[in-house]
């Protein structure tokens, strides 16, 4: 992102944090919290200022917005500063209270179990407003394409594509789910730096990022902790009190007992395309092989590619 949107951006963030904006503060010079392409992210105080990614579609994120404001869900979604978005460089910006963010630094402190039960609430809300889709199975999409286009022809993609492959056209965003898996809401892309403390630093943890929340697959806020706990990333403790503080909460992704994996097999194979694709895009652009984590996970999709095709698509259903 230019100098010129991060200082606007900051700005932004500025007025929004202090009735005159004007008078001389002591708050630091604003911060940049994260800049990619999807969208970049600036503190200025207790406020932070997201710019979305280009092509966002307006009417899609002010329902986002109206729903991160619903009472129903304060205790489990961030809400914004307002529910309008102004535009900076023909993209849209919102206004959002800083939280304190998962510390990467102390893997033992993670709030997986705070997660679970926040998704569990998320997901036994009733929709009270039309919402656009949960874009989980199509950021899965978009992994593979950034993917081929990063390794054009590349043999390293290849167990990546066939495990893409045998996913069901429902998993691929080219069908719609099975009626079963709709119509919940979902936060689309759920891990660990979606949640924050608030307010800052020992408020109770939130779910943030709305870019992706909408209708869908609740089992596919699950995929990515269940995809790693497959891959051996994730303790099966951890993954055990994740999967049962979701079931004790109420919910609904998973039967209360017995065995989850009929239910969360398809999107927890596509998370870990997914994640794959996203390791060998990255690491070609960044001219470099990728690390032991990414590799466990193209490991993961050679795995999954070399499984009888009966056996794969077993619950694909």
């Amino acid at each position: 992102m230019t100098t010129a949107v991060v200082r606007a951006l900051g700005a932004l963030a500025h007025r929004a944090a202090h009735t005159r904006p004007e008078a001389d503060c002591a708050c630091p010079p604003p911060a940049v919290l994260a800049d990619r392409a999807d969208g970049t992210v600036v503190r200025s105080g207790p406020v932070v200022a997201k710019v979305h990614a280009p092509g966002t579609d307006t009417a899609d994120l002010l329902s986002r917005l109206t729903l991160a404001n619903d009472p129903r869900l304060t205790g489990i979604l961030l809400a914004p500063l307002g529910t309008r978005a102004s535009t900076l460089h023909g993209r849209p910006v919102t206004l959002w209270p800083h939280g304190r963010p998962v510390d990467p630094g102390d893997p033992d402190a993670a709030p997986w179990e705070e997660a679970a039960a926040l998704l569990a609430g998320l997901h036994r809300t009733p929709p009270s407003l039309a919402l656009p889709p949960m874009r989980g199975p199509a950021k899965a999409a978009l992994a593979v394409a950034r993917m081929r286009a990063a390794r054009p022809a590349d043999p390293a993609t290849a167990p990546v594509l066939e495990a893409w492959h045998r996913l069901p056209g429902w998993a691929r965003g080219e069908a719609a789910a099975p009626s079963h898996r709709s119509g919940f809401l979902c936060h689309g892309d759920l891990h660990l730096g979606q949640l924050v403390r608030h307010p800052a630093p020992h408020g109770p943890w939130l779910l943030i990022d709305i870019d992706d929340t909408g209708l869908g697959d609740p089992t596919w806020d699950l995929a990515r902790p269940a995809a790693w706990y497959a891959a051996g990333l994730l303790p099966p403790g951890v993954w055990l009190r994740f999967l049962d503080t979701y079931r004790a909460a109420g919910g609904p992704a998973v039967p209360a007992e017995g065995d989850p994996w009929p239910e969360l097999d398809v999107p927890a194979r596509a998370l870990t395309v997914q994640t794959a694709a996203l390791a060998l895009a990255k690491s070609a652009a960044e001219g470099r092989t990728p690390d032991e984590v990414e590799q466990t996970m193209i490991d993961a999709c050679a795995r999954i590619a070399s499984l009888p095709p009966e056996l794969a698509a077993e619950h694909s259903s």
